[in-house]
């Protein structure tokens, strides 16, 4: 959501942020600093290598027999790191497309080999090519690897590795294999993701290609096979999941496209998921043992792949640029190209073109939730609030727990000075959603607008607990105990979420 300065905002400008970032790979630079920051992640388990890639990523963990780390460990782990993620990469912001990656990672993760189903996504606005799982349950995805798949089979293809990964638990068996010289190994890496993900590659694949290079024969040959597993695995989620398993083969194909535009240096997905013959090999293989059949694209995998698009452009008229030529020109999807420009349009502040461009589309399919919310998207850009207001009230009976439709509602009443009846949107989502720091962020500038203070404060701490600032949210808990000090039942909350904490700063110094 959108957000005019006040008083109560949690996240300073871009400017701040750029200064943060500057103090974070200050301390990163030193050896000191970075081993220190890494022995709390490496304490867990143990200590192991991290995969390495353009963005931070960890390796997923092994098979339950090793003994190195149990399943609830894991998971608090995976918890504990993505915490480290949040505080230190921004994360891309978009309900519709965080909706749509979930609902599939679900359908995907229901056929597959994991026996913990409790699953976190994070969307990354990077241009790469790159997915990745890490250890508990935590699977990221690239905005950028939108551009590389053609189809939603083509993503799913990439999303059921990653899932083999995590089912597999491959990473606890090269923590077995390499506890002696792994410490070095986790430093350095962690010190070229960071700066890969807030500075630029170059310098920090130079981190990573040094670190790489120490890594003994013996550690590749295991993670090559790890490869083949979450490559058999992965294929067979796939087909259990009613999709194309040639996608993991026009996937392969893809990925050596993109190999040959790039020279020497691979995508950021194949510098942890090394792509040799061998693997393309096995693959064809196996799919070659599955009758050849028909497989209808989805369109509402175009339509998030065109605000993907979008994303990675960070350019309004650039992006109206590539969507006109794809209408004019080839497009995967007219439907999508169309939707895409109507977007474009709408953020250019062209807001009849915008409104001309999705109506066909609306004419054609008036049910598609997708094109509704474009809608609704399009009127609240042009300073038509009412008819926004009149459009989603016409959609929360049929959809009455769609979160991106909740959070346009917010956005909306907010946009119209509806502070305390945006806040309690936002509230109830928060019962919903309760581990998405982008709610609590929102929840509480729109508290301090409506003039709820404790409410402010309380939804700022719950923001630094997911984000693992736990200083911060203690002095936002405090604030509200004595805001609440005649407030019995109040007071009593708020005290008890100060035991919470200090029970999870326990229990993380413990990890």
């Amino acid at each position: 959501m959108c957000r005019k300065p006040t008083h109560y905002r949690l996240v300073s400008s871009r400017l701040c942020y750029r200064i943060r970032i500057a103090r974070v790979l200050s301390f990163l630079a030193k050896p000191q600093a970075a081993l220190a920051l890494i022995l709390g992640l490496a304490l867990l388990v143990g200590a192991s290598p991290l995969r390495a890639a353009n963005d931070i990523q960890l390796p997923v963990l092994g098979d339950t027999s090793s003994g190195v780390i149990s399943q609830q460990q894991e998971y608090e782990l995976g918890r504990a790191w993505l915490q480290l993620f949040r505080s230190r990469v921004p994360t891309y912001r978009d309900p519709q497309l965080q909706d749509y990656l979930e609902q599939l990672l679900f359908k995907l993760s229901t056929h597959s080999e994991l026996s913990d189903h409790r699953l976190d996504l994070i969307i990354v606005n990077n241009p790469t090519m790159n997915a990745f799982a890490v250890p508990g349950g935590v699977v990221g995805v690239h905005t950028g690897l939108f551009r590389y798949a053609r189809n939603e089979h083509q993503l799913a293809s990439v999303i059921t590795h990653e899932l083999a990964h995590l089912s597999q638990r491959h990473f606890a068996r090269r923590v077995a294999q390499q506890r002696a010289n792994t410490m070095p190994m986790l430093a350095g890496m962690l010190t070229g993701l960071i700066l890969a993900a807030t500075v630029g590659g170059d310098a920090g694949m130079a981190v990573l290609a040094t670190t790489q290079a120490a890594a003994i024969e013996s550690s590749l040959r295991y993670s090559r096979q790890n490869e083949q597993e979450a490559d058999r695995l992965g294929l067979e989620t796939l087909v259990r999941a009613g999709m194309d398993p040639t996608a993991v083969a026009a996937m392969f194909e893809r990925m050596m496209i993109a190999t040959r535009y790039t020279g020497q240096r691979p995508p950021e997905f194949l510098l942890s998921h090394p792509l040799t013959e061998q693997r393309v090999a096995d693959a064809r293989n196996r799919i070659n043992k599955y009758p050849k059949r028909q497989f209808e694209d989805n369109l509402e995998y175009q339509l998030m792949r065109a605000r993907a698009l979008i994303g990675v452009d960070q350019n309004a008229q650039k992006s109206a640029n590539r969507f006109n030529s794809e209408l004019e020109g080839h497009s995967y999807s007219l439907p999508a190209a169309r939707y895409g420009l109507a977007l474009s349009l709408s953020a250019l502040g062209k807001h009849q073109e915008a409104r001309d461009a999705l109506r066909p589309l609306l004419d054609n399919d008036p049910e598609r939730l997708t094109y509704q919310l474009a809608a609704i998207e399009i009127e609240r850009n042009a300073g038509a609030n009412s008819a926004a207001l009149a459009l989603i009230k016409s959609l929360i009976k049929s959809h009455p727990n769609n979160y991106p439709l909740q959070m346009e509602l917010a956005e909306t009443l907010l946009k119209d000075n509806q502070y305390s009846a945006s806040e309690k949107v936002l509230a109830d989502l928060t019962r919903i959603r309760p581990a998405d720091p982008d709610i609590w962020f929102d929840l509480a500038e729109t508290s301090g607008l409506a003039g709820d203070i404790i409410q402010v404060h309380k939804a700022r701490a719950e923001y630094y607990l997911l984000v693992g600032v736990f200083d911060k949210a203690r002095d936002q808990l405090t604030y509200a105990q004595k805001l609440a000090e005649y407030d019995f039942k109040e007071s009593a909350i708020i005290a008890q979420r100060l035991r919470d904490l200090a029970a999870m700063e326990e229990k993380t110094k413990k990890l």
